[in-house]
């Protein structure tokens, strides 16, 4: 399904895999990149659910451009996808910080 407003694409992903242990989130990504030809990097996949069996089902966006996605996603996502990093403040300042606070 294509959503314009977000400009994206999302899918569920059912994915196959008899005999092997759960499928990382990576390869996930490299196999919907190679199906949308599209970059590994604007994928975000999320709410998998390993079946007895080896099914994986879950859920999938695949944003137009990565602009897109730093625009839309939160910043929890994409530090988890490696493109946001939280600046850290020293433990003083961030006591200092609290106390001011109060």
């Amino acid at each position: 399904m294509t959503n314009r407003l977000f400009q994206q694409k999302q899918m569920v992903i059912n994915n196959l895999h008899p005999g092997k242990a759960t499928v990382p989130k990576t390869e996930i990504w490299e196999i919907q990149a190679k199906m949308c030809k599209t970059t590994p990097d604007v994928i975000f996949v999320f709410a998998l659910e390993v079946h007895f069996g080896g099914r994986t089902t879950g859920f999938s966006t695949i944003y137009d451009s990565l602009d897109y996605s730093k625009k839309h996603k939160p910043k929890h996502v994409l530090a988890r996808h490696g493109l946001y990093e939280k600046k850290k403040a020293s433990t003083k300042q961030e006591k200092e910080y609290k106390s001011r606070m109060k």
